[in-house]
């Protein structure tokens, strides 16, 4: 046992934990997916990767995993903490207030996607039953991948997340289906046992989660925090696993009892570090399938496989939202963020051959094409972004020059509307411009005076004629583009007032150092409120703290321009 630890699982830690150091940094610094990163890792130190070079070069073993075996349980508990992560974020007042768009979009999307695939496999000589169990599995979307590239706020991410919670909802009966043997009766006991365990999860973590996590919250330890979270995951996972449900389910209710509770802010931050690493070696294992032989082998027919199923699912997925009257720029970028298949889609696959459902070479075959799309995700991703930018560029152009003299608000989110009224209250013109053409559109709907535009571009200054601007103010939530804009606008605009959003500090800083009139710190003003609000609730009046909050910002703004290596005053660009 100790002999197989040590020389085992502690070097495949090793080697997972190196990976990740390196993987994780570099892809951050390209600014590409590390999903991307994990995958290919996985590939090169799997067995059919450096591994198959052991018996040559016995050195390699150090850097190779050579059993995929031995992490796989911690591959299957990452998905357990993706599920629970699901349920986290839904709740059940939340999965209720969907119910329309994730039962009609989301299982209209399943529904058609699996008929298609499925269809096209039947024709091509495949069995009924593996034609649409590959159909289901293939028609499913990652949600591991896909939300973090897109997030809730916009139509496209809306859209996402209806068709992905439908297909994690139905990735359990599908399992159930898959696992179910023997008679009718058998099969109707385990249903009648699924449902009592599922109403006993329920009531019971209704009852005791809020008083359990209560006095977890008072130890204020964070280890008993994240054992507890960690403990409710894994008993709802054994009580719906022993009912023949499959543990996913268990996970996925333990998310939204949980949600329900007070501490589910806290129990999705404690955590996070621990999916994302568990995430991170199911990746891997996903890479650890990409056999570099077999794609060697049988690169013609595992392309045209991956090409047709990623190109079958955009379209379909780009018909049926502009069936739903979904603008076009949503139904192009989600026909493409939807478009490879799922971590899910291996959960299946994997049911399925010990089920045998499908052959050995089947699950080979499309596990190797749905590592690839995964691979391939991020780029699909930004490939979609692009193309719904240029559907609906030209409706969304204002059709008037810009009036001069007028703000130009760069960012046109939640921070861009609110400095959009304060001009409007006060009787300023202002310009709005966004990269998101959903966001355009809203902010349009409601009003707004906002334009499409792709600010990441070099020729901001001339497109929307900034040197006649009053000002120019900066909201984006993104610090290396915000100092690259005020550095360029400040070279082709040296007297333009110029007032961008930080992140802190020292963001304020290198803000001024590229030349920015003002730089506003989201802490050093959220800290501010807080003071100003505390000190007339507990009596102070008005006048003396308004003063007094003023006065503590020039303290602070000056101190900001200091660690920028300037001067208070005057500041670059004032207007006087």
């Amino acid at each position: 046992m100790a002999g197989e630890l040590g020389g085992g699982g502690i070097r495949d830690a090793l080697v997972i934990l190196g990976a990740a150091g390196v993987v994780i940094p570099a892809f951050a610094r390209l600014r590409v997916s590390p999903v991307i990163g994990f995958i290919l890792v996985g590939a090169a130190i799997g067995p059919a990767g450096l591994g198959a070079l052991v018996p040559r070069h016995p050195w390699l073993e150090a850097v190779t995993i050579t059993d995929r075996t031995r992490i796989e349980p911690f591959a299957e508990f990452g998905i357990l903490l993706l599920l629970f992560a699901i349920g986290l974020e839904l709740s059940f007042r939340r999965l209720w207030g969907m119910r329309s768009a994730v039962f009609g979009l989301g299982g209209l999307q399943m529904l058609a996607t699996a008929t298609l695939v499925g269809g096209v496999l039947l024709l091509a000589e495949a069995s009924p039953i593996s034609a649409a169990v590959l159909g289901l599995a293939l028609a499913m979307s990652s949600t591991a991948l896909v939300m973090p590239l897109v997030g809730t706020g916009t139509a496209t991410g809306r859209a996402a997340l209806a068709m992905l919670l439908f297909q994690d909802l139905a990735l359990v009966p599908i399992l159930f289906l898959l696992d179910a043997k023997g008679s009718a009766g058998e099969v109707a006991q385990v249903v009648l046992g699924g449902a009592a365990a599922v109403a006993g999860l329920l009531v019971v973590g209704r009852l005791l989660l809020p008083g359990l996590f209560a006095q977890a919250a008072r130890t204020k330890s964070p280890e008993l925090f994240l054992a507890t979270s960690l403990l409710v995951v894994l008993l709802a996972s054994l009580a719906t696993g022993a009912a023949g449900l499959g543990a996913v389910m268990g996970a996925l209710i333990a998310g939204l009892l949980i949600a329900e509770t007070d501490y589910h802010g806290e129990v999705e931050a404690i955590t996070a570090p621990l999916r994302g690493l568990a995430l991170g070696i199911f990746l891997i294992t996903v890479g650890m399938r990409l056999d570099v032989a077999a794609l060697a082998a049988a690169w013609p027919a595992l392309l045209a496989a991956t090409l047709s199923l990623l190109a079958a699912k955009s379209l379909l997925i780009f018909l049926l939202l502009r069936w739903r009257r979904a603008r076009a720029s949503t139904s192009v970028e989600t026909g493409f963020l939807m478009a490879s298949p799922s971590e899910l889609t291996l959960i299946v696959l994997g049911s399925a051959l010990a089920a045998g459902a499908i052959s050995g070479a089947q699950a080979s075959f499309w596990t190797i094409v749905t590592a690839l799309g995964l691979t391939v995700t991020p780029l699909l991703a930004a490939l979609g972004r692009r193309l719904s930018r240029q559907v609906d560029a030209d409706a969304l152009a204002l059709g008037s020059a810009p009036e001069p003299e007028q703000t130009v608000i760069l960012g046109f989110g939640r921070v861009g509307r609110l400095v959009a009224d304060m001009l409007s209250a006060h009787g300023r013109p202002y310009l709005g411009v966004d990269g998101d053409v959903d966001a355009v559109a809203d902010a349009r709907a409601a009003g707004y005076r906002v334009v499409f535009g792709d600010v990441s571009r070099g020729d901001v200054v001339e497109r929307f004629r900034c040197g006649e601007a009053a000002a120019a103010v900066l909201t984006m939530n993104e610090p290396v583009l915000t100092i690259r804009l005020t550095r360029a606008m400040r070279r082709a605009c040296p007297e333009l007032t110029i007032v961008a959003r930080a992140r802190d500090n020292s963001h304020a800083a290198e803000l001024y150092r590229a030349g920015a009139t003002d730089a506003v710190p989201e802490t050093l003003e959220g800290s501010l409120q807080m003071s100003e609000a505390v000190l007339v609730d507990i009596g102070v009046a008005m006048g003396p703290v308004i003063a007094s909050i003023h006065e503590k910002r020039s303290e602070l703004r000056a101190a900001i321009m200091r660690e920028g290596d300037l001067a208070a005053e005057p500041a670059l660009g004032r207007r006087r």
